[in-house]
């Protein structure tokens, strides 16, 4: 049931972050961060990020709410673990590098809650109609 779910989302989880990335993300953060952001992103490190994400997102999220039938729970755990893993991240940077933007860590908080709802979402039901 794991794997089924986590490649439910990794598949779920590349189309949403493909959106945002191609779309919003890549001029609002030349924007804000253009004057820290590397000329190439490293893939490994994305990777990386993506894979464990993933798998956080599947153990403490959507196969709880998959086992539970709980739709509700879904979203309210998806919304919590997406705000605390990107708030991780983005207070970190606050509270550490010079002149990180307040906009960049409010956007990624509601960016980050976004996407876990919208995965964990799409997964269930997903996972649900196949099933």
């Amino acid at each position: 049931m794991f794997f089924k779910l986590y490649l439910i989302a990794f598949v779920v989880f590349l189309i949403v972050d493909a959106i945002w990335l191609s779309t919003i993300a890549n001029k609002f953060y030349s924007q804000h961060l253009g004057y820290i952001m590397k000329a190439k992103p490293n893939y490994i490190a994305a990777a990386i990020f993506y894979l464990l994400f993933i798998v956080g997102l599947v153990y403490f999220v959507i196969l709880p709410g998959v086992n539970d039938g709980n739709i509700w729970k879904v979203i309210l755990s998806g919304f919590l673990f997406g705000f605390m893993t990107y708030a991780t991240y983005d207070l970190t940077n606050l509270a550490t590098i010079k002149d990180w933007p307040l906009i960049v860590t409010i956007v990624d908080l509601i960016w980050g809650s976004s996407l876990s709802i919208i995965v964990s979402v799409a997964t269930y039901y997903i996972y649900n109609a196949l099933s």
